[in-house]
């Protein structure tokens, strides 16, 4: 039997164990951070927690006999698909990134890139003064020195400190519609979005609200994957990478 492990916490991660789960001689098991305390329901073996580093998960490769890894984390879960590529080449796992592709600006975005959220921090007071930062519930502390700004944190569980003097938290989890987004938007009187280019559908109708609207984004730019690692974008390619191995 084949054993699979998933480094998970997408939606493409539950997408391709919930195909490998039904086939015959194979064993998926999905491994979760842990940082969701009420994650999505998984089909197959699931695990908590960290593994120690890349030493750990190659110790883990090895004893649970892993014949193959897929790693399905958050495209800027960085330093995991850091410790998956090293864990993968010292056991010699063939192995494969499952990252869904980034967003595109299109006719009347407004888009300011940027390389950092500390970078994103700096943007902000030339470009408005009520923000919408949906950049999750880590990392607030890039914008905690930010004084006259109004921030509406979305996240889907509460975040942690340090945080901007000036905020209110709107507990949510995509997906979300274009009309719920500019409803949103309207509501909070928004400025300035501050997102990380995450990719996907779930939460990109706030892209296309904010097009309508005017309202510039700052987009956080992807950590660059290890060198020499392989990827594909969607769950057929890690089905069909998985058939080639």
């Amino acid at each position: 039997m084949s054993h699979i492990l998933i480094l998970g916490g997408t939606t493409e991660a539950r997408r391709l164990a919930a195909e490998l789960a039904v086939r015959d001689g194979v064993r998926v098991t999905t491994s979760l951070a842990g940082r969701v305390a009420r994650p999505g329901a998984v089909d197959g073996d699931v695990r908590i927690g960290g593994f120690g580093g890349a030493e750990g998960l190659g110790a883990w490769l090895r004893e649970h006999r892993v014949d193959a890894l897929v790693d399905a984390t958050h495209p800027f879960a960085a330093s995991i698909t850091a410790n998956a590529a090293h864990a993968a080449a010292a056991t010699g796992t063939p192995a494969v990134v499952l990252r869904r592709p980034g967003w595109r600006p299109g006719p009347g975005d407004r888009w300011h890139e940027a390389a950092s959220l500390a970078e994103a921090a700096t943007l902000l007071p030339g470009l408005g003064q009520r923000v919408l930062l949906t950049t999750g519930r880590l990392g607030l502390a890039a914008f905690a020195h930010l004084d006259g700004l109004h921030f509406v944190v979305r996240s889907v569980e509460p975040p942690e400190p340090p945080m901007p003097p000036d905020m209110e938290v709107l507990l949510a989890r995509g997906p979300f519609t274009e009309a719920d987004e500019t409803a949103l938007l309207r509501e909070r009187r928004i400025d300035v979005i501050v997102t990380k280019d995450s990719g996907g559908e779930a939460t990109a109708a706030k892209l296309t609200a904010a097009r309508t609207l005017a309202l510039p984004i700052v987009i956080v730019r992807r950590p660059p994957l290890p060198d020499g690692v392989t990827a594909v974008p969607d769950v057929t390619g890690a089905l069909e990478w998985l058939a080639r191995i």
